[in-house]
């Protein structure tokens, strides 16, 4: 059997392969978060959030809503040298992200059972 021929025989069942786990995974909400940004993010924003009396001050004076402040979590980029991850309970994370054109960052607390959002604040 020449080469070209064992092409086409690996490029056929590679295609076939393909469509059958595209046909499988369709209907699943699959996502592929391996990186440890993204992994942190996805993990708080899993949580129902709770707001330090700090936190709610800076969401009432700017007019922000828990859905903007969702949205920054799940956009924004865990600072990992500013974070402290090496508790047993709670750990905290710093997320740098901007709004409306300005550097914003977040404090949270990611616990087993819920995120608190200790502080919100422009840089």
């Amino acid at each position: 059997m020449r080469f070209i021929q064992r092409l086409g025989y690996y490029l056929g069942g590679f295609a076939i392969g393909l469509v059958i786990l595209a046909y499988f995974l369709s209907g699943k909400n699959a996502s592929c978060d391996y990186g440890p940004n993204a992994r942190t993010v996805k993990n708080i924003s899993s949580k129902p959030f709770e707001y330090s009396a700090d936190a709610k001050a800076f969401v009432s004076s700017y007019n922000l809503d828990s859905t903007t402040v969702i949205n920054l979590v799940r956009y924004g980029t865990v600072d990992f040298s500013k974070s402290d991850t090496k508790k047993d309970s709670c750990k905290s994370y710093h997320i740098d992200n901007s709004y409306k054109n300005q550097d914003i960052f977040l404090k949270i607390i990611n616990c087993d059972s819920v995120a608190v959002v200790r502080q919100i604040n422009y840089n």
